[in-house]
């Protein structure tokens, strides 16, 4: 469709006006009133005047009449109706996620659109072509002219890559290619093959008829073991629900699963949903290929969505079913920006929706578990491994009276020894990325630590440009802000030249391991080994296709990898997380193991698991060598209740960044400070007029008093709220910036929500607000 410029003449548009409400990511609370020269309707994209430069938003709402002075009101300068308006239900869950997690709406719709198509830019100028959308269907034409005519088409060379794998998928697959087997290794999206349908378990069966069963909403947590099937659970419920029609969205918590996941889903599933019935979606993505993917989304014409988090917020015309993988994973938590989990978004949608809802995971998140176990999700389990085998065997290697080798017990490397003369394949798992976590001086003491951030330089080994495969080079990274440094020739400090590194990262693992078993083939998987766009993928599939006998990695290769070959797993430094300051850090040591521990053995055959520790006797390790999920679920779930920590309390971090950690942790006071302040005065009147109070004092209390004057109930439930002291950060200092914290938590979600809705419209108004950065999360992960 054309883009209209009705509302391009102001003069057109005063004497025609239509007052519409847009929605515009900017740091501001509210909307914005503007004139339209003709009719727009909610979910329209307009350009419209900010300041003095021009920005994309939403129109939100229609009003009678303006919120300011008619003369004030600006003209919407272009409205865009390339696509159709975003409906009403994707308008719902983005008022939801604002209200949620208090950020203003336009931070939450606009960034979930894709790049052209909120950027004024791609709408402007001569070669605009009528918008992005214009061009893309354009090239798309071309492309598919082209090879009607026997000629390639050039759609990839623009970026629209999905375009071109589903042309190959077409190519690749003529008559659907029903009764195929695909060959052994990793999944090849549109490769044209279809796989055999596996025979399903007793409780894979079970699990399959239960969803079958389900009318409307309802959330369901599918707790398999590692290696249960339950992807395939996930495709015959996909397969049901295409069959009538519906669309599917499965997010996944990496883009480094999605390509495995694609393939198996465009073999099993493009019978069903059509050749270019299954679309993906993830931040790695370019501009052109995540437009095209979202387009064909929004248009019906995917049938199947898979995603990372970003993916959510795809408006799906018909969705029938959404399935969130792997839901404990904390990457499903955004860190910046609208701090919102995808996993919990994902729940409202199929709410709203009035569709199921399926979390799946070996190692369930507490809160899902929590849920499941009282009655509000339905819960299913696959106790068993699918295909013929056990578990792996878990043993503990108490290191303390071992003497380790760069970190490896002598029958850690033992096992390895053994598989190797086996011809199969081990996995050394070590979740820290580099050479050495720290440079340091025998003679004084020095360490490497970082001249912006409050932290130590990891020792990086890098390749010198130019010359692939070596010699290499070191260098000082700082894992906080970026800052890079070459490795000093001598001690700053006492001139020393022996400085040495400490402790071990994968590089030097990798590095070790090369040197004690050279006829090994080895490869490292981590994020510094796949930085380049493909090599992940090209990393796991030399993994799949048994040229790997050696695998190193950190937590990319810890789930959601299918290695046939794979009998061995090693775990080192795993005691690192073990006391760490987190309530959560025991959970996420747990999953973690779990989750690493299950790619050994999927093929069937006998497969260990080595977990190098020193607390050996500890129960969560105790609970990890059964194999028990549930023991340690119920064990932990005991000491939160004890401790009143999710999922039997509700938090919000409030952090604030400065130049000075005072600044910081002053403004925290403040607010805390403005906050009990309001809440022992009650009475809202009496607050305001309150001669003896400070000026700074009033002047803060008021705007709360104002914001919760609607809302009677905010004060009462005030004594539900508790606010901890304001403290720095465990990092206090990332890039000369200082930073500190603020927990509010509440046994009520609704009274901490009603708490925050009016304690956000407080923190601007704080003596100390124009000195900070201050931000707000809603049921933060890390504290």
């Amino acid at each position: 469709m054309p883009v209209s410029n009705s509302a391009s003449d102001p003069s057109s548009a005063a004497g025609h006006g239509h007052w519409v409400r847009v929605a515009l990511d900017v740091p501001l609370p509210g909307l914005f009133d503007y004139r339209a020269g003709g009719e727009v309707r909610p979910g329209q994209r307009v350009i419209v005047p900010f300041g003095r430069r021009e920005l994309v938003g939403v129109v939100v709402e229609r009003p009678s009449m303006p919120a300011i002075a008619e003369e004030q009101v600006r003209d919407v300068a272009q409205v865009l109706d390339d696509v159709p308006p975003l409906p009403e239900d994707w308008l719902r869950l983005a008022a939801f996620a604002a209200d949620y997690y208090q950020r203003p709406l336009g931070e939450v719709m606009l960034p979930a659109l894709p790049g052209p198509l909120r950027r004024p830019a791609a709408y402007r100028g001569k070669r605009a072509g009528g918008g992005p959308v214009a061009r893309l269907d354009a090239r798309a034409a071309r492309a598919a002219g082209g090879k009607r005519k026997g000629r390639p088409g050039k759609a990839g060379a623009s970026g629209d890559g999905d375009v071109v794998a589903g042309d190959r998928a077409a190519a690749g697959a003529p008559g659907g290619a029903a009764g195929m087997t695909a060959t052994a290794g990793p999944a090849v999206p549109g490769d044209g093959l279809v796989p055999a349908r596996p025979a399903l378990s007793a409780a894979q069966q079970a699990a399959v008829d239960a969803l079958a069963a389900l009318q409307g909403f309802r959330p369901v947590l599918l707790h398999g073991v590692t290696g249960s099937g339950k992807t395939e659970v996930y495709l015959h419920a996909a397969e049901r629900v295409l069959a009538a029609g519906r669309q599917v969205m499965l997010l996944v918590p990496e883009i480094n699963l999605t390509p495995q996941l694609e393939g198996v889903l465009r073999r099993r599933l493009e019978a069903v949903a059509g050749v270019r019935g299954v679309a993906v979606l993830h931040s790695g993505l370019a501009d052109g290929e995540r437009l095209e993917a979202w387009l064909r989304a929004v248009r019906g014409e995917a049938r199947v969505l898979i995603g990372t988090r970003l993916a959510l917020f795809t408006p799906l015309p018909e969705l029938g079913l959404i399935v969130v993988d792997e839901e404990h994973d904390p990457s499903y938590k955004q860190q910046e920006g609208l701090r919102y989990s995808a996993r919990d978004l994902a729940i409202w949608r199929a709410r709203d929706r009035g569709v199921p809802v399926v979390l799946g995971s070996a190692t369930p998140s507490l809160e899902s578990w929590h849920h499941a176990t009282a009655g509000r999700y339905l819960l299913l389990s696959l106790p068993e491994r699918a295909q013929a085998g056990q578990l792996p065997a878990i043993r503990l290697l108490d290191t303390r009276p071992l003497r380790l080798e760069q970190g490896l017990a002598p029958p850690l490397l033992a096992a390895v020894e053994a598989r190797l003369q086996r011809g199969e394949q081990s996995l050394i798992f070590l979740n820290r990325r580099g050479y050495a976590p720290v440079l340091h001086c025998d003679a004084c003491g020095w360490v490497s630590g970082c001249r912006r951030c409050s932290a130590y330089m990891v020792l990086h080994r890098a390749v010198r440009p130019g010359l692939a495969g070596g010699p290499y080079r070191h260098e000082l990274r700082c894992h906080h802000c970026g800052w890079q440094e070459r490795v000093p020739a001598a001690c700053p400090d006492c001139g020393n030249q022996d400085l040495q590194p400490m402790g071990r990262g994968t590089q030097r693992l990798e590095e070790y391991l090369a040197q004690r078993f050279p006829q090994a083939r080895i490869a490292r998987i981590d994020a510094d080994s796949t930085r380049l766009k493909g090599s992940a993928q090209k990393l796991f599939a030399q993994v799949h296709a048994g040229e790997v006998d050696i695998l190193v990695g950190t937590q990319m290769v810890a789930k959601g990898h299918d290695f046939q070959n794979l009998t061995f797993v090693g775990v080192l430094n795993a005691d690192a997380m073990l006391f760490s300051h987190d309530f959560r850090a025991p959970e996420r040591l747990f999953a973690q193991l779990m989750q690493v521990a299950g790619r050994a053995g999927r093929s069937g055959s006998a497969s260990e698991v080595f977990v190098q520790t020193g607390y050996p006797e500890q129960p969560l390790y105790q609970a990890l060598v059964r194999h028990d999920y549930v023991g340690f679920a119920r064990y932990a779930l005991d000491e939160r209740a004890a401790a009143g920590l999710p999922p039997f309390a509700y938090q919000a971090l409030l952090t604030a960044e400065a130049g000075e950690l005072a600044q910081a942790l002053g403004f925290l006071a403040q607010a805390r400070e403005a906050a009990e302040a309001w809440a022992a005065a009650g009475d809202a009147a009496a607050v305001a007029a309150q001669p003896e109070a400070g000026s700074t004092r009033r002047a803060a209390v008021a705007p709360m008093v104002s914001a919760g004057a609607a809302q009677p109930a905010i004060a009462a439930d005030m004594s539900r709220i508790t606010l901890y002291d304001p403290v720095p950060l465990r990092v206090v200092r990332v890039a000369n910036v200082e930073r500190a914290q603020l927990l509010a938590e509440s046994d009520s979600r609704p009274a901490l929500q009603a708490f925050l809705r009016s304690w956000t419209a407080l923190l601007p108004t704080l003596p100390g607000a124009s000195r900070v950065r201050w931000q707000l999360e809603v049921d933060p992960l890390e504290i």
